[in-house]
């Protein structure tokens, strides 16, 4: 277990880029990972938090072991933002609102702890990208990253 303690304290962050997905939940903590290994393998602990520059797309923490939880998500998110309700908001389509709906609802933003240079989750969890529209196209998230140099 990491502690605290007298040392030099990092600070970075940096822009990654998601390629566009297909409406629903993916599993995304991999691609993260890799962009910012350089920057992660400096840290003996501290945090990474991660914000997506989009309304209608979302980041959480959830399940990372069976896949059929994104099928079940993107289900009861669909329940809870149906396309099919009278939105006002419809210049970009009909599934533009319901994505601001499930983006409002889920977050924009997670903030994971690093011990010894990897995110410190639980056995099972995983950093998800939620995309709530048809043809979102690529997503920029930006990560920054501060703690305890190694």
């Amino acid at each position: 277990m990491a502690t605290g303690g007298e040392g030099i304290t990092l600070w970075y962050q940096r822009e990654v880029t998601i390629p566009a997905k297909k409406r629903g939940c993916h599993y995304i903590s991999d691609d993260i990972l890799k962009a910012c290994k350089e920057e992660l393998n400096q840290i003996k602990f501290g945090t990474a938090h991660i914000h997506i520059k989009h309304t209608s797309a979302s980041i959480i923490l959830n399940e990372n072991y069976d896949p059929s939880v994104l099928t079940d998500m993107e289900m009861v998110l669909n329940k809870l933002a149906p396309e099919n309700l009278n939105y006002k908001h419809t210049m970009e389509g009909p599934d533009d609102m319901p994505a601001h709906v499930k983006a409002a609802l889920m977050g924009s933003s997670v903030t994971v702890p690093i011990t010894n240079g990897k995110f410190n989750m639980g056995t099972w969890q995983g950093v998800w990208l939620c995309e709530h529209r048809d043809h979102g196209g690529s997503r920029k998230l930006v990560v920054t990253i501060n703690g305890l140099k190694k």
